[in-house]
């Protein structure tokens, strides 16, 4: 059956619009949704031999979950995650589940996944020209290097501090939480920024900040 691209646009339009205007009980399936989404994703795992960090796919959601979701809900999502994940829904990496999740190696990481949504969401909801690849590639990798990784490192230097008695190098923690997957989060970013172009509305929904200036981008 043929879309035409009007049809598409309209569409993607009013499926924003109907998530920002929908009732909080909407709001809540959508969130758990896209933490079943981030569950699913963390099970795509590439184990590492000299980290207990292993290359996932959840990375991807998380991003995604800010675009999709908005302004704040993207966050709970990821606050979903790790709540129902703390209960013992074994959907963190590896089919783990419980408490000892969060307080692991990869604890700071789950941190982060919440500081990147929140941030996602609320740029892809204010700003009109967030949208676009480009400034979004912009902003996922800070979300991505700045947001997950910053607070993963730290996470995963006090679980080595506590194991092992004494605080890693700087070397040490960049070879084990962040290097290794440098490469394969390039290339997540670059799809979903390709994803977020596609699938997100270039016409306001929300008012947004930038609605009369729409041709050029700003943050703040």
């Amino acid at each position: 059956m043929h879309i035409s691209t009007d049809s598409y646009y309209k569409k993607r339009l009013t499926f924003f619009k109907w998530r920002h205007e929908s009732t909080l009980v909407n709001k809540v399936v959508l969130a758990l949704f896209m933490a079943l989404i981030t569950g699913f994703m963390a099970q795509i795992i590439i184990p590492l031999p000299w980290t207990p960090v292993p290359v996932t796919g959840q990375t991807f959601a998380v991003l995604m979950a800010g675009i999709v979701l908005g302004r704040y809900w993207g966050g709970i999502s990821q606050i979903l995650y790790i709540g129902i994940g703390i209960l013992g829904v074994p959907w963190f990496a590896g089919m783990q589940g419980g408490y000892g999740a969060v307080l692991g190696a990869t604890g700071g990481y789950l941190i982060g996944f919440i500081l990147a949504a929140l941030f996602l969401g609320h740029l892809t909801d204010k700003y009109i020209n967030s949208r676009s690849f480009t400034p979004m590639l912009g902003l996922m990798l800070f979300a991505n290097f700045a947001l997950i990784y910053i607070p993963g490192l730290i996470g995963l230097g006090a679980w080595m501090y506590f194991v092992k008695g004494s605080m890693p190098t700087l070397w040490t923690l960049l070879v084990m939480g962040l290097i290794p997957f440098i490469i394969g989060d390039l290339f997540k970013i670059g799809g979903a920024a390709a994803l977020t172009k596609a699938i997100t509305p270039k016409e306001t929904f929300n008012n947004e900040a930038d609605i009369e200036s729409s041709s050029k981008w700003r943050i703040f």
